[in-house]
Order: C-alpha cells, then structure tokens, then sequence
C-alpha cells in the first residue's frame, strides 16, 4: 500500500490543479481526497508530494525501438526502460525494423519479446507493404488479428498511389489507422536538412517544405475518397498543418501528431553541424515553431509523439550529410515540454495530459489512464521544482543522440507507477 500525500492533480481538465492524497493497495486507487490515512493496522508507503504534480503515465505513439535487427541502437528492453525514465508508461513502436514486421507471425514475435522484457505496455504497428517496398500489400488481417491498430511504412513514403488506395480500402474494412509519413523523394532527393537560408549557409543539400506538403495533400485526398481514417505522422510546417485543420473541418477522419522536436528547435539550431539536431521531417523554421505550437493548444494536433529514433555514436559522428536522420526523446520530452511551455505559461498541464497521455490512447483503443478511485494505478510524481541532466549515465537508452545531452533542463521524473508498482523511484 502506498498514501500519495498532499499531491497536485494533473488532468484533461484546465485550471488550477487540485490537491489530493491518492491511496494505492495493490494494481488500484483505493482512494482520492483530503486527509486520507491508511487503514487501522495496515502498513503503507507514505510519500510526501507537496509541491510535486501527479500526472496520468504518458503513451507514445511513434517510437522506435530497432527490434529485431538492430540491438546496437536499441532494443525493447532498453527503449522501455528510457521510456520510464521519461514517465512514459505505453509506446506503439514504428514496424521500419530488419525484417520488417508485415504478418501477424511478425507481431506475435514482437508482442512475446515484450511480454517478457518491457515492464510497460508496449504494442506495435505494422507494415502497409510487404518488406516496406511499396508494392504489395502486407499481411493486413494477420495483423489485425494480433493487435494491430495502425498500419504505416514509416520511413519509407508509398510513391505509388495506387497502392496507398488499396490499402486504405483495406484499412477501412477493419477499421485500421492508416499511417503515413508524408514526403515526395524526387523533391527531397538527398536533402539532409530543411531548404532555406540557413541550408544555403552551411552548404548542406536542403529539404523543400513543399515535399511534405504536396505529399500531405495527396495522402489526405486519397482518405478522402476512401473514408479512411488516415494518420500523419511528424508534421513539421505550419502550411501543412493548415491542410490537415481544412480537411478535419470537410469531415475527413485525420489524426495527426507533432514531436517535441518540432516545436522547440528549428533550423537556426543546427548551427556548427551538429548532428544531433538532423531527423526526418527536417527542423524547420522559427514561425514554423510558433505557428506549431498555435496548432497544438488549439487541437489542430491530436497527440504529441516523440518519434523516439536511437542511433550508435559512429553513425552520429558522421559529416551532416552523412549522418543519419533521428533524435531520441522518450526521456526527454516531458522535462523538456515543462520547461518550455509549461513553466512559462504557454499551455498547461491540461494540453499535456491530453495530447500525451489521453488521445493517443484513444486513437489506440485503450481506456483512458485517470488519477481516480478505483482506477488503475498508473501514474507519474513530477517535481517541477527539480532539475534533470541528461548525461549518458542517466540515460536508460542505448543511445544519446539527443539536442539535450549533457545539457541541464528544470523539472524532474521523481517516480513512476504502473499496475500499482514502483517502476523508478529517485
């Protein structure tokens, strides 16, 4: 039994935030209210949480965690743990692994590797295509039959529209996302950051706004047509983002998420090459930034995913151009998006918990994670009074190719609870 005292209570609902004491006995809240005390003669936990913020545990739903193929990067064990260590306590991981994982045998294999190495929720999406080339479909029903929820090629855009067509028909009849990463390669070419002054500047090949943008539009005239529900995944232009908020407005079932990334760096950032900051969709600009975050608190973006993407120091430490695209973020989002937004006054908790926390669940099929009585007990203890660095030592991931290592960011993951249990506790 554990007696959260005197905590503030983070929720979908604006304001100021309540204070309660929250009893926990086994997987579920027993209790929320004022001057609860455990039960005669029964032993508890107390923890003091004045000035500390109770919040619902976070779900992901862009991760990757390069299982099977790649261990060197990361792997599932490893990914949730950094997951924790961010107060994420759910993540739906991107099916771009080696093999890709494009049958229900696939999903099955992935889902008993978590069972046995993840203490969190771990569900994964599956391939649109065989192999993630493009061109036959991949094993949808199998999938489905599994689990599956979402179908993308995530880091692989489907060229062929044909294809795109069929597979939302499919996704429509079982009642699958559709996700999709939205960029036209013959405009991007070998881009390796976004194309502006400052890719001018620095001499590096640049990505056009309008290779995601004409890809955005294509993809949702197709779900258009089809009726099915489309995802996008990353966006990064506010232009795009104003496609995405016209379609919603005629009716069409779109979903879309935003990374941390996207909303606190742009590609001023870059600077002297440093590769930490290069990933796909490129940074882009400082009113893109402005404009993104205009989107967020104004619902135009569901959710908030990190599109967590680990990669070895080697392949970091390559030039720019040869580098490849990604920035980690399960461990750094929250702290980060405190920080900046929450700290200051942008937004409040309430932006978070629902982009964060509540939507993304919802897109998935899962109930809502609520600090309630008899709810199940899975939360996160924030101090927004603490500090956090992030230095490879604190780090849970296998990689640290992150804008913020070895950098200092106010608030800190003090505990996280799952199923009633203490998973990280500093």
């Amino acid at each position: 039994m554990i007696l959260f005292k005197n905590a503030q209570i983070a929720s979908e609902q604006t304001g100021p935030l309540p204070r309660a004491d929250v009893l926990v006995e086994g997987e579920k809240i027993r209790a929320v209210g004022q001057n609860i005390e455990p039960p005669e003669g029964a032993e508890a936990q107390v923890i003091d949480c004045e000035g500390k913020i109770l919040l619902p545990g976070l779900f992901d739903m862009h991760v990757h965690f390069r299982d099977p193929g790649r261990g060197d990067k990361e792997t599932i064990k490893t990914g949730s743990e950094a997951a924790i260590n961010g107060g994420v306590t759910g993540v739906l991981m991107m099916p771009n692994t080696t093999p890709a994982i494009d049958s229900g045998a696939g999903v099955q294999a992935l889902l008993d590797n978590a069972a046995r190495n993840a203490r969190i929720r771990v569900l994964t999406s599956g391939c649109i295509t065989k192999g993630q080339e493009g061109k036959d479909l991949a094993g949808i029903a199998g999938m489905k039959s599994k689990g599956v929820f979402l179908i993308t090629d995530d880091g692989n855009p489907i060229t062929d529209e044909l294809v795109l067509r069929r597979a939302m028909d499919y996704a429509k009849n079982f009642e699958l996302l559709v996700g999709t990463q939205c960029e036209t390669p013959s405009l991007a070419g070998d881009g390796a950051m976004n194309e502006g002054a400052a890719s001018y500047s620095l001499g590096i090949p640049g990505m056009p706004a309008i290779s995601e943008e004409i890809c955005l539009d294509r993809n949702l005239r197709i779900a258009q047509h089809t009726g099915a529900h489309i995802h996008i995944h990353g966006l990064s232009t506010a232009c795009g983002m104003e496609t995405v908020a016209r379609f919603k407005n005629e009716g069409v079932k779109v979903s879309c998420e935003v990374a941390p990334h996207h909303l606190l760096f742009n590609e001023g950032d870059i600077g002297d090459y440093d590769t930490h900051f290069k990933t796909n969709p490129p940074l882009r600009t400082a009113e893109d930034n402005a404009r993104l975050l205009q989107g967020l608190k104004e619902g135009i973006f569901d959710v908030i995913a990190t599109n967590h993407a680990p990669h070895t120091q080697s392949d970091k430490n390559q030039d720019f151009t040869s580098a490849p695209f990604g920035i980690t973020g399960l461990e750094t989002a929250l702290v980060s998006l405190y920080e900046r937004f929450i700290k200051t006054g942008e937004f409040g908790w309430d932006v978070l918990v629902r982009r964060y926390s509540s939507e993304p669940r919802k897109l998935a099929k899962l109930d809502p994670v609520v600090i309630e009585e008899g709810a199940t007990a899975e939360f996160v203890l924030f101090d927004p009074e603490g500090c956090t660095k992030f230095t490879k030592k604190f780090m849970r991931s296998k990689s640290s190719n992150t804008p913020f290592l070895d950098r200092e960011v106010a608030g800190m993951v003090e505990m996280v609870v799952f199923n009633g249990e203490i998973l990280l506790e500093r």
